[in-house]
């Protein structure tokens, strides 16, 4: 796990329908619980499910003036499209990750894949993929402690789908490990 820092700048993009404004939320609601700040920006395409869409979260110790993303720490991938805008930022000194269920695998320092959609699909829900990446980038680049998005999941989501949330943070979190 990486070593925490006072801010992170954090983007979460693919395609409409896939979680990103909810997990961009939940990131947000993570950081606050944890005593900082965090703002939460959205852009989307005319489409709400299938084009594309993003989610910017800036989390700081400090006030935030300036609130939508200007240098990326970490950013999440999962489309081919957003994967092919972002990954560049891979070489000024982010983590992209992304997923290699949807995208063609890449090499290079920052860059790091695993098969999110293929492991929600497993869990029984590919609507999970969002979660499951959340773990993961929590547990591996620090930006909020996982204790945290367990937390929001559990007031967030009630019976079932709570249960099945947090079966997919887990699942994040042990691929980080």
């Amino acid at each position: 796990m990486a070593e925490k820092k006072e801010r992170y700048e954090v983007i979460l993009a693919g395609s409409g329908g896939q979680g990103l404004v909810l997990s961009g939320i939940m990131l947000a609601e993570a950081a606050i619980l944890e005593g900082k700040n965090a703002v939460q920006t959205v852009s989307y395409g005319t489409y709400v499910r299938g084009g594309f869409s993003m989610a910017g979260v800036i989390i700081d110790s400090e006030e935030i003036i300036f609130q939508e993303v200007e240098n990326a720490d970490v950013v999440l991938a999962l489309t081919e499209e957003t994967m092919e805008m972002y990954e560049p930022l891979a070489k000024e000194g982010a983590t992209v990750v992304y997923d290699t269920t949807l995208i063609k695998e890449r090499t290079g320092k920052g860059l790091f894949g695993h098969p999110f959609t293929d492991m929600a699909n497993k869990m029984g829900n590919v609507g999970m993929v969002n979660i499951i990446a959340l773990g993961y980038m929590a547990k591996k680049n620090g930006i909020v402690d996982t204790e945290s998005l367990a937390e929001v999941i559990k007031r967030r989501f009630s019976g079932k789908t709570r249960e099945a949330n947090l079966k997919a943070l887990e699942a994040g979190i042990a691929l980080a490990v």
